[in-house]
């Protein structure tokens, strides 16, 4: 059974913003940049003319000397995480899976505005597919997945603010 996630990020902008951000190659590289791990990278980027369908996959990873002892006994070495978002509107859904192990994310975000700011609420699971010790790496999985999602937002509050 799967490991729950929630999230909800709180953004400094309104959601047209943080859509407009989405919608930008240059927003997916730089935050790639600066909060992707090491060899991160964009392998792909497309947006509709009106912006509204935006489709991003992406190659992210965790050096193997942060993560617990847990992870690094069932899977040696950095984690690779493919990962893809894609976003219509307002809504959108994300995937990614560990290259090499049994392991997947999947959910839905929800991006709603706040007056001058806007939210998002992110829903998903963890699950990772080893008998004995799979619940205790979804629950590892899941907790640098909010560190991601935490590092995130704060690059887009930051990112948005700057231009």
């Amino acid at each position: 059974m799967a490991t729950p996630l929630a999230y909800t990020a709180q953004y400094t902008h309104p959601a047209d913003a943080i859509r407009a951000a989405f919608a930008d190659e240059q927003y997916w590289k730089d935050r790639i940049e600066e909060v992707g791990g090491p060899n991160a990278r964009l392998d792909s980027f497309s947006a509709s003319v009106d912006e509204e369908q935006v489709h991003v996959e992406m190659v992210q990873s965790i050096p193997a000397a942060e993560l617990p002892s847990a992870i690094t006994s069932a899977r040696p070495g950095d984690l690779i995480i493919p990962r893809t978002e894609s976003y219509s509107g307002f809504a959108g859904t994300f995937t990614a899976q560990v290259q090499d192990a049994p392991a997947q994310v999947r959910g839905t975000v929800t991006l709603t505005d706040q007056g001058e700011t806007a939210r998002a609420d992110i829903q998903g699971s963890v699950e990772v597919s080893i008998p004995l010790f799979g619940k205790k790496i979804e629950g590892v999985v899941a907790e640098k997945l909010l560190e991601l999602l935490a590092a995130e937002t704060d690059f887009t509050n930051e990112w948005i603010a700057n231009r």
